[in-house]
């Protein structure tokens, strides 16, 4: 495999991309510029997702980050399967050959890596995929709106109310945010962890549906759509040109007369084809 450098585009209509837990789930924004942002751990929990929902049962396809998993139980799994231990102290051999068993085992180990130094030792891995926080194109504004439910958890709070039973809450939501991220494929990471072409077509269809099995009271469905994945493919594993001037070559803007964007439509997307470097090719995903 070649070096691959890689855009994703995706918008977000009335719904709450990423909530900041440490803001009373308020979607994340850069407080000094007001772009909205989604960390690189939301946006690989989708592809787990997809990956756990389409690779279901199928070998070399399991999670290791998965919902309410024990990464104890997971490592020891390789110590099972390859006749080791648990309770004895691993030696360089044994970490790496069970490395090596979760890579093959784990989509996610070997596309993301992973910090296995638990208690049944694993060693760690560094994944050729990698993901940015992705950032709305313009600011967005944080919509805040008091909800009502007409019920009560407890008797005492209906007693309270004289069996009103009304509870408030808070809800939130961006109005419109086209966002970016960037990320890359390592070949030489992929070589060591074992991920493939196949891994990576798998991983380009996961991004293309990113959001289509990821619906919730918090983002409705079509709320959230990827709109575009640029592919800059290098013609060899070091790379024809830095990846800042690959991702500098993407412009996005307004359309004249545009003051507040509520749809892709109120944006022109260009990819500046003539200074693309040579052993550099551009492919355009429109999803």
């Amino acid at each position: 495999m070649n070096k691959i450098d890689f855009i994703l585009l995706f918008d977000v209509l009335d719904a709450n991309p990423n909530g900041d837990p440490d803001a009373g789930n308020m979607p994340r924004q850069d407080v000094e510029t007001g772009q909205g942002l989604v960390t690189d751990v939301c946006l690989k929990r989708k592809v787990r997702n997809f990956i756990q929902l389409t690779k279901k049962d199928v070998p070399g396809f399991d999670i290791y980050v998965k919902e309410k998993a024990i990464l104890n139980d997971q490592n020891a799994r390789a110590y099972t399967a390859l006749s080791l231990d648990p309770d004895k102290k691993a030696g360089a051999k044994e970490k790496d050959d069970a490395r090596a068993w979760m890579c093959q085992n784990f989509f996610d180990i070997r596309a993301f890596g992973a910090v296995m130094t638990t208690d049944v030792n694993c060693g760690q891995v560094r994944g050729p995929l990698q993901l940015s926080f992705a950032r709305s194109i313009d600011p967005v504004f944080n919509a805040e709106f008091a909800v009502t439910r007409c019920a009560v958890t407890t008797q005492k709070e209906s007693d309270k109310q004289g069996g009103d039973n009304r509870t408030m809450g808070r809800k939130y939501a961006i109005p419109y945010g086209l966002y970016k991220a960037q990320g890359c494929l390592n070949p030489f990471l992929a070589e060591q962890t074992g991920f493939s072409e196949g891994d990576w077509e798998t991983f380009v269809d996961a991004l293309t549906h990113l959001f289509e099995f990821d619906t919730s009271a918090a983002r409705p469905a079509g709320s959230m759509a990827m709109r575009k994945l640029i592919l800059f493919k290098h013609n060899n594993q070091l790379g024809a040109a830095p990846a800042h001037k690959l991702i500098d070559l993407v412009k996005v803007t307004k359309k004249d007369g545009v003051d507040a964007p509520r749809s892709i439509g109120d944006y022109v997307i260009d990819i500046d084809r003539e200074k693309l470097p040579a052993g550099v090719t551009v492919e355009e995903i429109d999803c």
